[in-house]
């Protein structure tokens, strides 16, 4: 796993340090609670996909418990979240996280929101385009005053969010295109071949992570996993 630091887009809180956490599908490697104790972030952002399933869930909210227990931590839903069942948000919200499914809470300067993947409400398939998220909420969540950043698990909504005046947007669900080929992602979930958004930033203002672990059994190949931090020095 890669551990990697970002310059936030300007206008951040000085000194602030955010954590990124995509796409753990409740597979936690040894050395990220290590790495989040080590750098202190003022917070740690869940970007989706925390679980993999119900029966692939526990070793996931575990992890969503313990930072909870350390540090203030936020997560929105991804599409993996909705194969958990029916009571996944009260098992997400009993870990102390805040869970961000299609609202905002505003804290130290920064107003952080969650957008809900648009699988919420649909029947979903690795090779399913992504449904559509509801975006009515965001007019209020962008009149807000403060730092704006939005978890959003799918980057294939970045064509649908680009014009809202939000700071930042982070994102995960790519897994960095699985296979790196010179450079060149080869697949992505809601995105297909050659996939357009999978690693770093992208009209200056969305981030995608390529995340911490698989959803899928195959090999990533020149694309290591990473565990993101967010700094404005």
């Amino acid at each position: 796993m890669e551990i990697r630091e970002v310059v936030l887009p300007k206008g951040a809180p000085r000194g602030i340090r955010l954590a990124q956490v995509a796409d753990l599908h409740s597979q936690v490697p040894e050395s990220l609670m290590d790495a989040l104790i080590e750098k202190k972030p003022t917070a740690v952002l869940f970007t989706g996909d925390v679980v993999h399933g119900k029966d692939k869930c526990e070793e996931g909210l575990r992890f969503l418990r313990d930072c909870a227990a350390r540090f203030p931590t936020f997560c929105s839903l991804g599409n993996h979240e909705f194969k958990y069942g029916a009571d996944f948000r009260d098992s997400i919200r009993k870990t102390g996280a805040t869970l961000l499914d299609d609202r905002y809470v505003e804290t130290n300067g920064l107003v952080i929101g969650g957008l809900t993947t648009g699988f919420a409400k649909e029947a979903q398939g690795t090779f399913r385009k992504t449904p559509p998220p509801d975006l009515s909420w965001l007019d209020g969540f962008c009149a807000r005053k403060g730092y704006r950043i939005l978890l959003s698990h799918h980057p294939e909504y970045f064509d649908l969010l680009k014009d809202y005046d939000i700071d930042l947007i982070l994102s995960g669900h790519a897994h960095g295109g699985q296979w790196r080929i010179l450079g060149i992602p080869f697949f992505a979930p809601g995105q297909g071949l050659f996939p357009r958004y999978t690693s770093g930033f992208y009209g200056g203002k969305m981030f995608v992570s390529r995340g911490i672990s698989n959803s899928v059994e195959l090999p990533r190949i020149f694309n290591k996993p990473e565990l993101v931090f967010f700094v404005n020095k």
